[in-house]
């Protein structure tokens, strides 16, 4: 069981989390996210995220996980392994079999540009049965209308947002996509952390601090009381892409 004690200490330590956000801005000078892969393909992510985005699909058991942001596709077949592993247990339980082609149980990907070779890539992959990928801005009219039009079909969606990382984009997916949530889901801002780390670090970027995910976050929730913050989630990672980012739905 997880000491809830210790990791209310751990997040009301702040010289703890001063050292932590110094050593994460020195990992990032070495790429860090970029070193790991999730069954062949590259993830971006740092590994205490992953951990957390498998314990919120294990615990949530989504129909449905929607991604804005597709890059090399790790985070789609790291989401799209979780819900196979979500029907091989319920398989098991039931003394059943199920397809994964039959299976109800979707990724959805949106990107305004899917490079051709990791769409190949994605559809080269066993768990490309379960993934469906749209290219469009995923702020774009269109695109949000075929999203909503598919997540009708499901009871239990889980968010996740790692695109464009602009105050503006991100708000705007916001609007879009955090509705789509389920009730006692997550919807996960990815990359909130910009706002904590040194301007310098963003030299070729249209965002940085003032201007990205965390400030989106903070804008979106100013009218959005359906939403909160779990701090907790931040507070046992410490070591976090997104700070602020993991939103739950209560209402």
């Amino acid at each position: 069981m997880i000491d809830t004690n210790s990791v209310s200490l751990m997040g009301a330590d702040e010289k703890l989390k001063q050292e932590t956000n110094i050593f994460f801005n020195r990992l990032c000078e070495y790429k860090y996210s970029y070193h790991f892969d999730w069954q062949g393909r590259p993830i971006i992510q740092f590994p205490q995220d992953i951990v957390c985005m498998q314990e919120l699909i294990w615990d949530i058991k989504p129909d449905l996980i929607i991604e804005t942001g597709i890059a090399h596709g790790g985070s789609l077949i790291f989401s799209a392994s979780m819900l196979a592993l979500l029907d091989m247990t319920d398989a098991i339980n039931s003394g059943t079999t199920i397809n994964p082609k039959e299976s109800m149980r979707k990724v959805l990907g949106i990107d305004i540009d899917i490079r051709s070779h990791n769409r190949e890539a994605i559809e080269a992959h066993p768990m490309s049965s379960r993934i469906q990928m749209i290219q469009g801005s995923s702020i774009a009219p269109e695109v949000i209308d075929q999203v909503h039009a598919i997540a009708k079909n499901y009871s239990r969606i889980v968010v996740f947002l790692d695109s464009n990382h602009t105050h503006d984009h991100v708000l705007a997916e916001l609007e879009a996509y955090a509705p789509l949530t389920s009730v006692g889901s997550y919807c996960v801002v990815f990359d909130t952390v910009v706002e904590d780390m040194p301007k310098e670090m963003f030299p070729d970027r249209p965002w940085g601090p003032g201007n990205n995910p965390k400030t989106a976050v903070w804008q979106y929730l100013k009218t959005h009381d359906e939403f909160e913050i779990d701090k907790s989630i931040q507070n046992k990672l410490l070591l976090t892409v997104a700070p602020d980012g993991y939103l739950k739905r209560i209402g």
